[in-house]
């Protein structure tokens, strides 16, 4: 972002995107002036609550965490492991194609792969030294979530758990699964301007 000239800067995280946010929220806190965190609580807060339930939802999870094994099992068919998941109709059919050309790539398989093991790891101790030292995000923080996945289901209201973690909060459900910005573009843009532009009217 100093590289694009912007010292500080409005930031928007979705999932594992959410995760990346946070970590930069809580490190550079001079930097994020809002945040938005989508579809998203700390990994060490997954884990600390997991139970038979999220260990059913979740269970890649722990499977992508395995070294090695994952991309044996993935790359033997990575169209048939992702294309379940990945529907050209709500993509649209340019992102599914881009999608479906990354994943026959075993360096952005193993690149994800990675992301879970961080999470299993180096960002789980990152998190809970972040806790121990009470340190929480400076940044207003608006959370997000989608009411037709599992979030609100497992926790009950994310608001509760991420209170640890912000003074300055606020958040609600988007009806949505969990790719929420193809399936309600409009609710979630409107969260979105309500809140990195506080100031602007409503429609």
């Amino acid at each position: 972002m100093r590289e694009l000239g912007h010292e500080r800067f409005h930031l928007v995280g979705h999932d594992r995107g959410s995760l990346v946010a946070l970590r930069l929220a809580l490190d550079h806190p001079g930097a994020v002036e809002r945040l938005v965190l989508i579809d998203c609580l700390p990994v060490s807060e997954h884990l600390r609550r997991a139970g038979p339930a999220f260990a059913t939802s979740w269970w890649h999870w722990f499977f992508f965490a395995q070294p090695d094994i994952p991309e044996r099992v993935i790359n033997a068919d990575p169209a048939a492991w992702y294309g379940a998941k990945a529907n050209p109709e709500t993509m649209g059919a340019e992102n599914h194609a881009e999608l479906m050309a990354a994943v026959a790539d075993p360096d952005v398989v193993r690149s994800m792969l990675e992301d879970y093991r961080a999470g299993l790891t180096v960002d789980r101790t990152h998190e809970e030294a972040d806790r121990a030292a009470g340190r929480q995000v400076a940044a207003p923080l608006r959370v997000l979530w989608s009411l037709r996945d599992d979030l609100e289901e497992l926790y009950g209201d994310p608001l509760t758990i991420w209170r640890a973690w912000a003074d300055d909060l606020d958040g609600f459900g988007i009806d949505s699964g969990h790719h929420v910005a193809e399936e309600n573009p409009e609710d979630l843009v409107h969260a979105l301007v309500g809140h990195l532009r506080p100031s602007t009217p409503g429609p």
